[in-house]
C-alpha cells in the first residue's frame, strides 16, 4: 500500500485542526481581553531506506540519505498574548490593563486568571467578572459610594458621605511561562506545572502592566489575518486529497496491467 495514503491522512487531518482552531479565533474576534491561538505542527517518524554518512559499494562515504516522511502531527498550541486595542466604555468598574499581568479573580475555591475587565459590582457590592467572579483580594464599593476612582496603579478609592475612603489596591499576577497557562473557557485562564507558579505584583511596578479605568481591552484577533490561515488551510486540505486520489490512480493503474 502507498505511504502516500496515510502521509496525506494525516496532512488532512492537520488541515481540520488548523481550520477548527483559525474558525475559533475568528469567534472570538469581539471578545474582551481575547488571546488568538497559533497551533504547531511537526513531521512524523522517517522511513530511513539508506542514512546519509553510510558506506556504500564503491566504498565511498554516501553524502545525503534516503529517507520517506510519514506525513505531520499537531504538537500543540500556543496563545499569542499581544496586546489587544482598548476600547473607552466610560464604565467607572470597567478595566483594562495596559502591558504584562492578569487579573487574579476567585473560581470557587480555585484562582483564575483573566485579561478582561468587565467587572461590575454584585449585591455585596464586590467587583466581580460578568459571571460573577470575584477579585482577590476582594475590592468591596459601598452602595451609597460616589465618585470611584481606580489610579493607573491600582488604587481604589470612592467617596461617603463626603469622606474619601481608599480600599485595597488591585494586583496583577505574571507568569514564567505565560504560554503554559491552560484555557478553561468564560475568558479564564488557570495556572499549570509547565507555566510555574504565579508572581503577584502592584501596577506600573517591576514591569506590570498599568491600569486604565473606564477602558476595556479588546481581542488581539485580526480578521484578515486568520482568514488568510483560513484559506491556506483550505488549499493545503485540498492538496492532500488530491495525492489520495493520485496514489489511488496508480493503484488502479497497477491492478489494469494483469487484464
Amino acid at each position: 500500500m502507498l505511504k502516500a495514503f496515510y502521509s496525506s491522512a494525516t496532512g488532512m487531518r492537520a488541515q481540520e485542526m488548523m481550520i477548527d482552531n483559525t474558525a475559533n479565533n475568528l469567534a472570538n474576534v469581539n471578545t474582551n481581553g481575547f488571546k488568538k491561538k497559533h497551533i504547531n505542527f511537526a513531521d512524523l517518524i522517517y522511513d530511513t531506506t539508506s542514512p546519509a554518512g553510510a558506506t556504500g559499494e564503491n566504498g565511498q562515504v554516501k553524502p545525503i540519505g534516503l529517507q520517506i516522511g510519514s506525513g505531520v502531527r499537531a504538537v500543540g498550541t500556543t496563545n499569542n498574548f499581544a496586546q489587544g486595542t482598548p476600547t473607552e466604555t466610560g464604565i467607572d468598574t470597567h478595566l483594562s490593563i495596559e502591558g504584562e499581568g492578569f487579573f487574579r479573580v476567585t473560581q470557587g475555591n480555585l484562582i483564575a486568571y483573566t485579561r478582561d475587565g468587565s467587572f461590575t459590582t454584585n449585591d455585596q457590592g464586590q467587583l466581580v467578572t460578568a459571571d460573577g467572579f470575584s477579585l482577590d483580594p476582594p475590592v468591596v464599593i459601598p452602595a451609597d459610594a460616589t465618585d470611584l476612582s481606580i489610579s493607573e496603579a491600582g488604587v481604589v478609592s470612592f467617596r461617603v458621605n463626603g469622606v474619601t475612603n481608599t480600599g485595597p489596591t488591585i494586583q496583577l499576577a505574571r507568569f514564567a511561562n505565560t504560554a503554559g497557562l491552560e484555557n478553561v473557557g468564560s475568558n479564564l485562564l488557570v495556572e499549570t506545572a509547565a507555566s510555574g507558579p504565579e508572581l503577584l505584583g502592584n501596577p506600573q511596578q517591576d514591569g506590570y502592566g498599568r491600569l486604565r479605568q473606564g477602558y476595556l481591552e479588546g481581542s488581539n484577533v485580526q480578521v484578515v489575518s486568520e482568514l488568510v490561515s483560513l484559506i491556506t488551510a483550505q488549499r493545503a486540505y485540498e492538496i492532500n486529497s488530491r495525492a489520495i486520489r493520485a496514489g489511488d490512480e496508480m493503484l488502479s493503474s497497477a491492478s489494469n496491467l494483469v487484464r
